[in-house]
């Protein structure tokens, strides 16, 4: 693909993946109640999927319908069930005798994966940008499996610098948790947002 493409396609990009949404919010959430453990894991899943809906654009959303919209379906709602479990144990999660600096109990990274995963193929606001908007901003008809590497490479570096960014700044707020009183507090409030996530996922 030539630069201009490329270059228009990532500006837009940028602007997407760091307008908050389900899976920014579901990521903030988890990296202020859990720490930095998993969050690598649970980023890729969100990436990947962005790649998933990429490659659904250039192919074709009819086709894809018609083929894959079941399975679509169903990995929505899997996805929004498992936030609503992750809000449930973070709402029930008694207080910590030490602060958020204690090391929570590990995750299986494929778990988390597929959960992040699973998040952004349920995102409506991921969903728009390449089913609607992508067409508009790239001559999908003419992307062949070279054009498509070079997006994919693009999107995945845009998004690992734009989650990146969010798992820092949520880092930093969490430095500011030194009592089980607001660690419990963050708790809540965390698993409240994961539990609006969910249902924005399920309600599209």
């Amino acid at each position: 693909m030539d630069l201009p493409a490329l270059a228009l396609f990532a500006g837009a990009l940028v602007i997407a993946a760091a307008s908050p949404g389900p899976g920014v919010a579901a990521l903030v959430a988890r990296v202020l109640a859990r720490g930095r453990a998993g969050a690598i894991a649970f980023t890729a899943g969100l990436a990947v999927g962005d790649v998933v809906w990429l490659g659904a654009a250039i192919a074709g959303l009819s086709a894809l319908a018609q083929t894959f919209g079941a399975v679509f379906v169903a990995v929505k709602y899997a996805g929004a069930a498992y936030l609503l479990f992750l809000a449930w144990k973070l709402w029930t999660s008694p207080a910590p005798t030490a602060g958020p600096g204690e090391p929570p109990a590990a995750e299986r990274p494929l778990r988390l994966f597929a959960a992040g995963l699973a998040v952004t193929l349920g995102n409506p606001k991921v969903m728009v940008f390449y089913l609607a908007l992508l067409p508009s901003l790239v001559e999908v008809t003419s992307v062949g499996l070279l054009g498509f590497a070079e997006l994919a490479a693009v999107t995945l570096g845009i998004l690992a610098l734009v989650f990146g960014l969010y798992i820092g700044l949520a880092l930093r707020a969490r430095r500011f948790l030194t009592s089980p009183r607001a660690v419990r507090a963050v708790n809540r409030a965390t698993g409240t947002v994961m539990a609006g996530a969910a249902v924005a996922i399920a309600a599209r």
